[in-house]
């Protein structure tokens, strides 16, 4: 038996008393991504992203776990959200143009200690002040610096489309505005190399394309970590008293965490380890979350078709965007249909071995993306369910 039909029959036993769709995570697994989180960050404190968890109780969970302080989050809403449940250390990553939010954090001083909001723009603080409806509260800022990777002279361009702050002198011209202005205190500095921690370098079938990521790769970390270095500097200069710089991402930790200018780090997506995550040469994680869908038809030999799964992930539109379906081993989609909105037909030899009524596991190809399609995730320890939690969904908390 392999170790992928030992989870298949650990999963079905624990949950045979439930109807699918059902989603689950593995804690085992959980636990064992975050401790090779941990381990990879080499005594930097990894900052969870939320939008790769998307589960206040998983959110505890791993913020108990030595290793792991404060949570990086994707709005503003979910940022006070979570700082009113007892989260105390919350740094938006997207700067954010939520007046009503804002006018919030403005008048509460505990909200206003426990949110770090995002900035690479004047015109952002001047949102802010015109926002704050009468608010006198300091707000925490963090400036965020441009990390994509500038080729031939700046005419070809790797990376995302982030802040436009990019040089020292522009990182620490935006410090001194948000230094003299009143209300507003510099606690921070963010870079997120998502050219490099988010792109797989060894994807399979496709050895020249992985070589030439990982050469893009091994380069952009040359030149992110001397400007980094250089930023932090001119910003140090003008803040002295700034309280973090925050880098990296699942893919990148060891590197990001090896630069002295770093002191945390960011991560998220490795603690579910989605299928998107399977083609890194820097780590391998064990799959932790999981949705299973229902048989329902059985249209011909070597064919079943469940309910529904047709759960595609953000980003460019592509294959790699699409959930993959795990267990059984050796299923795969219909080229003809793919996963669909209601039906999902699936090809190969174990179909013919599926019963209505079995489920089929699938991985998503991103993490938290998964948790807005369920209203609650199944812990698994071994081959028991021991606890039913809401995903924000199920809390009724849709922030995007």
């Amino acid at each position: 038996m392999t170790a992928r039909t030992a989870d298949r029959t650990r999963y079905d036993r624990a949950t045979a008393h439930l109807d699918a769709p059902v989603a689950v995570v593995d804690l085992e697994a959980f636990d064992a991504n975050a401790d090779d989180l941990v381990r990879r960050a080499g005594g930097k404190p990894i900052r969870v992203a939320s939008k790769s968890v998307r589960c206040r109780a998983l959110l505890e969970r791993v913020l108990a776990r030595p290793g792991f302080a404060g949570i990086m989050s994707f709005t503003l809403a979910e940022s006070l959200w979570l700082a009113r449940a007892g989260f105390d250390d919350v740094l938006l990553a997207y700067p954010s143009a939520d007046r009503s939010a804002y006018a919030e954090l403005a008048a509460d001083p505990e909200l206003a200690a426990a949110v770090t909001v995002m900035v690479d723009d004047s015109a952002q603080l001047e949102l802010i002040d015109a926002a704050r409806a009468g608010g006198t509260e300091e707000i925490r800022v963090c400036l965020e610096l441009d990390t994509s990777l500038r080729l031939l002279g700046g005419r070809v361009r790797v990376g995302a489309l982030r802040s436009p702050l990019r040089s020292p002198g522009r990182l620490a011209e935006l410090a001194r505005s948000v230094e003299r202005r009143p209300g507003f205190r510099l606690v921070g500095l963010m870079a997120y190399e998502g050219h490099v921690a988010g792109v797989g370098d060894s994807v399979a079938g496709r050895p020249l394309r992985s070589r030439a990521v990982r050469l893009m790769q091994a380069a952009a970390r040359r030149e992110l970590a001397a400007r980094r270095a250089e930023v932090v500097r001119a910003v140090r200069a003008v803040a002295p008293g700034l309280e973090f710089v925050n880098g990296g991402g699942t893919g990148s930790v060891q590197h990001t965490a090896a630069e002295a200018a770093v002191t945390e780090i960011a991560a998220g997506s490795g603690l579910y380890v989605p299928r998107l995550f399977d083609n890194y040469t820097s780590f391998t994680g064990r799959p932790a979350a999981l949705f299973a869908q229902p048989v329902v038809r059985r249209p011909g030999v070597g064919v079943v078709t469940v309910l529904g799964g047709g759960y595609p992930a953000s980003g460019a539109a592509g294959a790699d965007r699409l959930p993959v379906p795990y267990l059984p081993e050796g299923l795969r989609y219909d080229p003809q249909e793919g996963p669909g909105e209601v039906q999902t037909p699936l090809l190969g030899a174990p179909a013919d071995d599926l019963l209505i009524g079995d489920k089929v596991w699938f991985r998503h190809a991103k993490a938290g993306e998964l948790c807005e399609r369920f209203d609650e995730l199944r812990l698994i320890e071994g081959d028991r369910i021991t606890a039913t939690v809401p995903t924000y969904r199920g809390e009724g908390r849709t922030f995007l």
